[in-house]
């Protein structure tokens, strides 16, 4: 007890110095988490509550600026041990707000950080370099609710803590043809090194949910993902550009891919040449009837390579493992490495797509030609599936080295007829039931497709014991 009363003690005299509002108890505001462990990659020195910058969570009171003004003071401890905020019980009502260096962002048990339907709250950013343009329109775009860029070490975390995009707004204008500008993602890190997003709740994000882009050493743990799974391009996590990053044990339900690996559209993302690689993707389970599991492009034309997906479960979702492209993309799809997936109710089990064609303008290059190789799929079982692959290639452009074994698919009551569709691919089976094209024959003795026996440097990372 002399220690507790020390340590609050000492807090006191900190928030005092820095200027930060304390209360008699000599906790920061109304901390109700003090006492909760979390594991981050880094611990923080310094503790504020968004009560300490006069924000109320009533789900209608306009929070944004108490979220700009706390991450402000908060970032400049950066140097002094780092700064972490928590969000208490409660509905904060907020527009887009941006995170600092050495700093964790922590939401509470019960408490929701809810986006704001006031467009006036999201300020206009420039398109992504890679891209050329906003996703959804020419020109600029809306900033996501949680954006930062050039920033090292930070954290969004919670023990299961909610941030609920509001999504409704923006589907039904977007529909109908409404907006101008590129929705907002919900949480989206540019140009960063050292990124945690870990252990919250993300609910119906006006578009993407979680977007690290040209980042390295990024950790996606523990992430609850919800949309309604006719919600417009509501992915759940999307790598893109970034080397050495972890995703695992996230629960995702979508209306679009639940993971979408990334590296910029067309010739764009051919002159940013940023990569996505050193990616490992383990313990996901997916729901999406209209999109995939895991998707590899179809903007991938930065390249993308060495991605290993392993002890996932994807259930009523339109196809497994995608990989999607177009002449014109470019780059490359190379050294991808899949096991241990158990999928039900699918219609297709594998799916390339070598004529994706959106393209972000006119001027993309008909000569660039996408390399598609190396894809190794092995230790899978399927149930109740209409097709079991479509392979669609490139003419004079094939997608090669394709390898699956060990695969054991079992069909829907009425199967299409054709089970495997395939052309311009190449490569072999082995232990593959129905049995594959011939483009895939079966090797002649039992092989086993490769999967790498090392680690990315990301999955050896030992994370930190934190408190509020």
């Amino acid at each position: 007890m002399i220690r507790t009363r020390t340590v609050f003690s000492a807090l006191v005299v900190v928030l005092a110095v820095s200027g930060f509002p304390a209360t008699e108890s000599g906790r920061p505001g109304n901390l109700a988490t003090a006492g909760v462990e979390y594991s981050a990659l880094n611990c923080r020195k310094h503790t504020a509550v968004i009560t300490d910058f006069g924000a109320v969570g009533d789900g209608k009171t306009s929070n944004t600026k108490a979220f700009r003004e706390a991450i402000s003071k908060l970032g400049q401890r950066a140097a002094d041990g780092g700064s972490q905020l928590v969000i208490p019980q409660g509905k904060w009502l907020t527009g887009s707000f941006n995170l600092t260096s050495h700093f964790t962002l922590f939401i509470q048990k019960g408490a929701t950080i809810l986006a704001s339907q006031d467009e006036s709250e999201w300020p206009v950013v420039a398109p992504l370099p890679s891209y050329g343009r906003g996703r959804d329109a020419p020109g600029p775009r809306f900033s996501s609710l949680i954006f930062g860029t050039n920033l090292t070490d930070v954290v969004i975390t919670g023990n299961n803590g909610t941030i609920d995009g509001q999504g409704k707004y923006w589907w039904v204008k977007y529909r109908k043809g409404e907006f101008k500008l590129t929705r907002p993602y919900m949480i989206e890190v540019l140009f960063s090194d050292n990124v945690q997003i870990s252990d919250i709740t993300l609910i119906d994000s006006p578009s993407w949910n979680v977007h690290p882009v040209y980042c390295k050493n990024v950790i996606v743990k523990g992430l609850t993902i919800l949309a309604p799974i006719d919600s417009p391009n509501t992915d759940g996590i999307d790598p893109d550009s970034c080397t050495n990053t972890l995703i695992e044990d996230c629960y995702v339900v979508s209306g679009d891919d639940c993971i979408a690996v990334k590296s910029g559209w067309d010739q764009y993302g051919i002159k940013v040449g940023i990569p996505t690689q050193q990616l490992s993707i383990r313990r996901l389970t997916c729901i999406s009837p209209d999109s995939a599991g895991v998707a590899l492009g179809s903007e991938m034309s930065g390249g993308i390579r060495d991605v290993r997906i392993e002890d996932s479960t994807m259930i009523n979702t339109q196809s497994g493992i995608r990989i999607k492209t177009a002449i014109g993309r470019g780059g490359y799809v190379k050294d991808i490495f899949a096991r241990r997936i158990m999928m039900k109710t699918m219609k297709y089990v594998f799916w390339m797509s070598g004529a994706y064609n959106q393209h972000p303008d006119e001027h993309f290059d008909p000569k660039a030609l996408p390399e598609i190789t190396n894809i190794n799929y092995r230790d899978m079982m399927a149930d109740n599936v209409t097709i079991s692959a479509r392979l669609d290639g490139i003419e004079k452009d094939q997608f090669t080295g394709i390898c699956i074994s060990n695969v054991n698919i079992s069909l829907s009551p009425n199967p299409k007829k054709l089970q495997w569709n395939c052309t311009d691919v190449a490569g072999v089976t082995s232990r593959v039931s129905p049995p594959a094209c011939s483009l895939l024959p079966e090797k002649g003795s039992p092989v086993d497709c490769k999967f790498p026996t090392d680690k990315i440097p990301i999955e050896s990372i030992v994370m930190k014991k934190c408190s509020v």
